[in-house]
């Protein structure tokens, strides 16, 4: 995965369990491209002292991912829709596309 798109996954996910303080500072840098510098200067604190909470940040995020892995299971759900979507187009086999999204339906409600 994209570092960028990693990040802004963990964020949508698990950013309210941030402080308001690291989610406004770990907004700024990801979502608002700011750079360590504006981010120190805007808050008052050191670049070091963002550069510090922006990779504590990405290590909470992480954190949560690896116990609760809904960014993993977000992005199968999303895979499984794609193929039904995909097998909702073919025309030749539509008895055995029916019988695919049945089973990918059926996958997808139990992981959920």
């Amino acid at each position: 995965m994209d570092k960028i798109y990693e990040q802004t996954m963990l964020f949508d996910f698990y950013g309210e369990l941030l402080t308001e303080h690291q989610r406004t500072v770990y907004m700024d840098a990801v979502y608002n491209d700011m750079s360590l510098g504006e981010i120190a200067e805007e808050r008052g604190i050191s670049r070091q002292g963002v550069h510090d909470l922006v990779r504590r940040c990405d290590k909470i995020l992480l954190d949560y991912e690896s116990k609760l892995h809904l960014v993993e299971r977000f992005a199968k759900a999303k895979e499984t829709v794609g193929e039904i979507e995909r097998l909702t187009l073919k025309k030749e086999d539509a008895e055995g596309s029916l019988e695919q999204i049945r089973r990918l339906s059926q996958e997808l409600l139990e992981e959920l």
